[in-house]
């Protein structure tokens, strides 16, 4: 073998072992690294937005979310509620105004009743005093029915010389005078009684007119 055959010898032969030496199916370096990982929050943060929840309002009056709605409904409720309470109890009053005043006149009726039943013995009453009978125990009994008929309202009307009245008085004689300036009654053949505002029976007279 000549010189420059063993020159080209020795680099081949270097060659050869240092390819040897290396195993081609092992992985460089650079492929032994692991794929880097993209962060986390670089994949979700379109997620994230898309999922965070809508922020509630919040109302200046409650401070809290979703409360200012429910509380005008309830303001509202109770303003509903309040006017009609105001307006049962404005009806309440006036029913028992009503049924007051209906018991009143009730019981008024109730008792011109039983006056007027009494009338005729108060008219016996009367004409018994008027002739001077009215004397012993009768008198009496005459003054405690007085009594009791007063207490109850019945007042009696009609004396001689009291302005003729045709709203209260029943005139069933007339006559003229020259003593009288106005039609007078001058005569009571029979008292009449008035209970409260209301004539139980007018009064018979005799009126004398102005000549």
């Amino acid at each position: 073998m000549s010189a420059k055959d063993d020159e080209n010898d020795g680099p081949v032969t270097e060659r050869e072992v240092i390819q040897g030496e290396i195993d081609p199916t092992e992985e460089t370096p650079a492929e032994q690294q692991p794929e880097k990982q993209k962060p986390v929050g670089a994949h979700r943060a379109p997620e994230e937005e898309d999922e965070a929840p809508v922020a509630e309002k919040v109302t200046p009056e409650t401070g809290k979310p979703g409360l200012g709605a429910e509380v005008e409904a309830l303001r509202s409720e109770l303003d509903e509620r309040t006017h009609d309470l105001q307006r049962v109890t404005a009806e309440y009053s006036n029913y028992r105004k009503r049924v007051d005043r209906d018991k009143g006149v009730a019981a008024e009726q109730t008792t011109g009743a039983v006056l007027t039943a009494l009338l005729p013995v108060l008219d016996d009453i009367d004409r018994a005093r008027e002739h001077g009978d009215l004397v012993g125990p009768f008198a009496s009994v005459a003054e405690q029915l007085t009594a009791v008929t007063g207490k109850l309202g019945l007042v009696a009307f009609g004396e001689k010389g009291d302005p003729f009245d045709p709203n209260r008085h029943e005139a069933v004689a007339h006559q003229t005078s020259a003593d009288v300036t106005e039609p007078t009654c001058v005569e009571v053949m029979r008292r009449g009684y008035t209970l409260g505002e209301r004539l139980l029976r007018p009064a018979m007279v005799a009126v004398a007119d102005p000549e």
